[in-house]
């Protein structure tokens, strides 16, 4: 009889053990951080420059009933700040693979669950920092959130919640697209993803079919739910996206990670092919 030779496959990681890699690639993420200040701090920023620009520059052209436009202005730059930390995860996730960081980290005894929640973790302590910066920012410029601190701190999860989906998404294409030259492409697209929603304007502004896509966008609806939970005046149609934004906040990043997380794991994998 011939022999045949069974398939090796690792063994299953014990659950310290994967939460300990997790950490240390975590770890790793933010010494690379500490090692680039100067482009981290301009990442950090930008979002600020972007508030004082539409606040200060275009803010006094737009007539908000109800409010101030700069109340209405900081929660949807809070929200576009979780999405402008796609363009940074895509970059360095192909960065890695095209570096070979990826395939070393690959050949050793760690599972596919640890190296992406790792990086999801380091990112979502850059997106705290990002949003203490955005809120100190926010505060300076007459900003404030008017309805306790269990609502805030509600809004700062919805937010949180859909930074940890763009990581995800962001893996995935990291590990898709595997060269720096062409994760530009992703952050050309994130530009109009950001503005075709309700974190400068309002949806119903524009044109009809522009309309539908801005109201159904992931970032309109968590926008328009902190704008709720801040208590800051938003410009609500009285539709149902518009009437169950916190439902739409918790369930559009509930479907990027259900549809993004097992993508990015199976191309995580598909590396070694």
């Amino acid at each position: 009889m011939s022999a045949t030779t069974a398939p090796t496959t690792s063994p299953r990681r014990p659950r310290a053990h994967t939460l300990r890699d997790t950490a240390t690639l975590a770890g790793r993420v933010l010494t690379h951080w500490r090692q680039r200040p100067i482009s981290i701090l301009l990442g950090l920023l930008f979002p600020v420059l972007m508030v004082l620009m539409f606040g200060y520059l275009f803010g006094g052209a737009m007539a908000l009933p109800g409010g101030d436009y700069m109340d209405f202005l900081v929660p949807g730059m809070l929200a576009m700040t979780m999405l402008f930390g796609l363009e940074s995860l895509v970059v360095s996730v192909t960065h890695d693979t095209a570096k070979g960081v990826t395939e070393r980290i690959r050949s050793l005894p760690i599972t596919t669950t640890a190296v992406l929640a790792g990086r999801s973790a380091a990112d979502l302590l850059d997106a705290v920092v990002g949003l203490a910066l955005m809120v100190v920012t926010g505060l300076l410029v007459g900003w404030s959130p008017h309805r306790g601190v269990a609502p805030t701190l509600a809004a700062i999860g919805l937010l949180l919640w859909l930074r940890l989906a763009f990581t995800w998404v962001g893996s995935y294409l990291g590990l898709l697209l595997k060269t720096p030259e062409s994760a530009v492409a992703v952050q050309i697209l994130v530009w109009p993803v950001g503005f075709l929603s309700s974190a400068f304007v309002s949806p119903d502004t524009m044109p009809a079919w522009l309309d539908a896509i801005a109201t159904w966008n992931p970032l309109s609806a968590t926008a328009t739910a902190i704008r709720d939970l801040f208590g800051n005046p938003g410009w609500n149609a009285g539709d149902w996206a518009g009437d169950h934004a916190i439902v739409l906040a918790l369930a559009w990043p509930a479907l990027l990670t259900v549809v993004f997380l097992p993508l990015a794991a199976r191309q995580y994998r598909a590396l070694a092919n």
